[in-house]
Order: C-alpha cells, then sequence, then structure tokens
C-alpha cells in the first residue's frame, strides 16, 4: 500500500483505510476528502510541512477547513520544547517532498522517510476518531488522535486561526 498503512499494520494502531476517486480540478484536498466520504471538516485533518527561522522542518496537523496561525505554530514548537524557533513558514515543496517522500496533498504524518517534529490541534482531542491522508491523494487513513500523537511523538497545542 504506502509507507503511513504499513506503520499503522506494524505499530497495531486502530485503524481504517478509506479510499476514494480523486478529481485533479478539486480546489482542496481536505474539503474533497471530507465531502467524498461524507464526513464532518472537523474531523478531516491535513498534514502541513513547514519550516522554522532554524532551517528545521516540522508538521502541523490541522482540521481541513481551517487555517494554520504560523505564530501559534512556532509558539507550540517552542513550547513543548520539540524546536526552538521564533518564526515558522510554509516549506518548500521540493523540500516537503524529499523530507517525507510524499507529493503535496498526499503528504501523511505517519511512514515519512524522516519523523519530524509535530503539533496536532488541539481540536482533535474532541473527536473519537480523525482522518489523516494515507499518502496518496484519494487514500485517507482513520484513527483514534492519541494513537497518532503516540506514534508520532506528537504534542496537541492550539495551532490554527480561531
Amino acid at each position: 500500500m504506502t509507507p503511513a498503512i504499513d506503520l499503522a499494520k506494524q505499530r497495531g494502531l486502530d485503524y481504517q483505510v478509506h479510499e476514494y476517486t480523486h478529481d485533479s480540478n478539486a480546489p482542496s484536498f481536505g474539503l474533497e476528502a471530507a465531502e467524498k466520504l461524507g464526513v464532518d471538516v472537523t474531523q478531516v485533518f491535513k498534514t502541513l510541512v513547514i519550516s522554522t527561522d532554524t532551517g528545521a522542518l516540522a508538521v502541523a496537523i490541522l482540521p481541513v477547513d481551517k487555517t494554520l496561525n504560523f505564530k501559534k505554530m512556532a509558539k507550540a514548537l517552542s513550547a513543548n520544547k520539540l524546536l526552538s524557533c521564533k518564526k515558522v513558514q510554509m516549506a518548500d515543496p521540493k523540500q516537503v517532498a524529499r523530507s517525507t517522500g510524499y507529493v503535496l496533498g498526499g503528504v501523511s504524518p505517519l511512514g515519512q522517510k524522516k519523523r519530524l517534529k509535530t503539533v496536532i490541534d488541539r481540536s482533535a482531542q474532541a473527536q473519537p476518531t480523525i482522518y489523516v491522508s494515507g499518502g496518496r491523494r484519494g487514500l485517507e487513513i482513520e484513527l483514534p488522535p492519541a494513537q497518532l500523537a503516540e506514534t508520532l511523538a506528537a504534542c496537541f497545542d492550539a495551532i490554527t486561526d480561531d
């Protein structure tokens, strides 16, 4: 399948795989996933790779209908002692592909080539399960947010615009 699904299997996570036919004209991969799977957008999370002012990469996992707040993300990385930084920005797409092994729109937080420091928006904790990319467009993995956090050694924090 994909490295993401292989890792979920290997770790014995409580997960389900969901596939749908991806429309290359869809303006938002995440909103498309929610619509095609018939799931509320608050349960579908996107995986964004960011670059810090120190040059390190990190991952932000947040609901598909929300926007990443760069200041909150930088603060979360520092406050949770994941990375020391003052500013973050979106990472270069080539850097993302090299580091994760995935293409944009199919970046999974699971099974990345190099595990990056990860922050999951705290809204995930209110959901019994969340959906994240399974490693390619049109493939989602549904799993409990606590299992995702434990697998990634991630923390929960507020990282979206209110």
